[in-house]
């Protein structure tokens, strides 16, 4: 988590943000506010109200209508409370940033909004860590920072697993893939042995189903063949590691999966652009 800000209102007002690579939540401690997305209908929150924003841009505002203000103007200087003539709206947010290898596989798999309200199953605990988080910052005594910032981490899972936990909502993509049972064997298992040469036969078998009902299930809920995803993790893991580490790119390449370098960096200039040793620590 590496920002933490508050939102306090009244009257007509609104906030544009920019897209970034980040994942956000938004929560609602008092009174309503509109949260709007390019090409989405404005979504409603009230108080107790979460949403999590992928790498979308969009505004807060107290009504749909109003043209909306910079917000980073109000948070530019390091400042972490924007005060818009009032408090009848507070609404606290927090930040996510990624370490830059995992960054597009991490966000390419979530929803760019995932909106979690007061009356979801995940209500009452979310309740609380949202007022323990309000306390906090009312209190403002020594360890309130470190406190909120676990807070806010804790918040976050919880929406992520109030969203996935929704069934009916989450009928297709990565989050709906883990929540089922079948399938999320399947991705628990890829992702604790990436390297191992995985065939459909094999995965399909886990998931105890024919190869043929598995392969359109997996591609219909993750989004992707399930070779496919894979492959992509499997680059996703070796870029992480380029970047962080000094190992060897056929270190590195064999680790992930790969018995021959070449066919590792066609492979990865393929989906980055750039061959390995571009991505890898100077």
């Amino acid at each position: 988590m590496s920002r933490r800000t508050r939102l306090e209102a009244a009257g007509r007002w609104a906030l544009t943000f920019p897209a970034l690579d980040r994942l956000k939540f938004v929560a609602l401690l008092r009174g309503t506010g509109w949260i709007m997305l390019p090409a989405r209908t404005p979504q409603l929150m009230s108080a107790g109200d979460v949403c999590l924003l992928g790498r979308t841009a969009y505004a807060i505002a107290s009504d749909p209508e109003v043209q909306p203000l910079d917000g980073q103007t109000f948070y530019g200087t390091g400042g972490d409370v924007a005060r818009l003539g009032g408090d009848v709206t507070v609404a606290i947010g927090g930040t996510v940033t990624f370490d830059p290898g995992n960054v597009d596989f991490l966000l390419d798999t979530l929803p760019d909004f995932l909106f979690v309200p007061r009356s979801s199953a995940a209500s009452g605990a979310m309740a609380t860590i949202l007022r323990l988080m309000n306390d906090e910052v009312e209190r403002d005594i020594i360890g309130s920072e470190i406190v909120n910032a676990r807070l806010a981490d804790v918040l976050l899972v919880e929406a992520i697993r109030a969203y996935a936990g929704s069934i009916d909502e989450v009928e297709i993509g990565w989050l709906g893939a883990l929540s089922d049972p079948r399938l999320g064997r399947v991705l628990r298992l890829i992702h604790g042995d990436v390297a191992q040469p995985w065939t459909v036969a094999q995965l399909a078998s886990v998931a105890g189903m024919s190869r043929a009902a598995f392969s359109a299930e997996f591609t219909r809920r993750v989004g992707q063949p399930p070779l496919a995803y894979v492959r992509a993790w499997r680059l996703t893991i070796a870029r992480a590691a380029l970047t962080r580490s000094d190992e060897t790119v056929a270190s590195i390449s064999r680790k992930v999966g790969y018995t021959s370098q070449s066919a590792f960096g066609h492979a990865f200039k393929s989906a980055f652009g750039s061959p390995p040793k571009a991505h890898a620590r100077s």
